[in-house]
């Protein structure tokens, strides 16, 4: 079988696909998680279902996806130790003309404040640029996710707009703030 293996490097940081032998460092973190933090922040979570059988099935999806073009999800993992941070995707909206994804980005609470999100999030962009071939990248945010719209700025994106009644989420479409970056910006890798 093919498989998606685009990967990058930081000074403490490997952002890559996730391998099946992942399930204990993955479901480890996921376990270790703290209480939530805030409104989006869902805390600790319960990974009963998340057996090893399910966790080969998740990494066969993601791969899939991938190799379709239409969603790229990478693991953020610590290099000393291959501790799992959290997790960095990226989704397809448009090819041809636009060459255009959305993404994501998810660090376990008990990470964070030590600079992870940031250089994870730097190097997944030029991943993005260089590697999958986007030219835009836009993060949409809930206008009320403060942590958010400073990691989205800290990594160079740009305030676009507010999409209204943009997601389904909470019951009910939300508005959300739209910050992109394309391939030609100038931001402090």
């Amino acid at each position: 079988m093919i498989k998606f293996n685009y990967y990058i490097e930081t000074d403490r940081l490997v952002i890559r696909p996730l391998e099946r032998e992942d399930y204990t460092p993955w479901i480890t973190e996921f376990e270790n998680r703290f209480p939530s933090q805030h409104k989006y922040d869902e805390g600790k979570i319960d990974m009963s279902v998340c057996t090893k059988d399910w966790f080969g099935d998740l990494v066969d999806n993601h791969q899939r996806m991938a190799l379709d073009d239409k969603v790229y999800v990478f693991g953020i993992f610590r290099k000393e130790d291959n501790t799992h941070i959290g997790s960095i995707d990226f989704s397809t909206i448009m090819r041809e003309d636009f060459q255009w994804a959305r993404f994501g980005y998810s660090i376990h609470n008990q990470f964070w404040r030590q600079g992870y999100a940031k250089e994870a999030v730097k190097a997944a962009i030029i991943l993005a640029f260089e590697k999958l071939n986007f030219h835009r990248i836009e993060a949409h945010i809930n206008l009320d996710n403060t942590p958010s719209v400073r990691l989205a700025e800290s990594v160079g994106m740009q305030f676009e707009c507010i999409r209204k009644g943009f997601i389904y989420e909470f019951g009910e479409w939300t508005d959300h703030l739209i910050y992109y970056i394309n391939s030609n910006s100038s931001f402090g890798i």
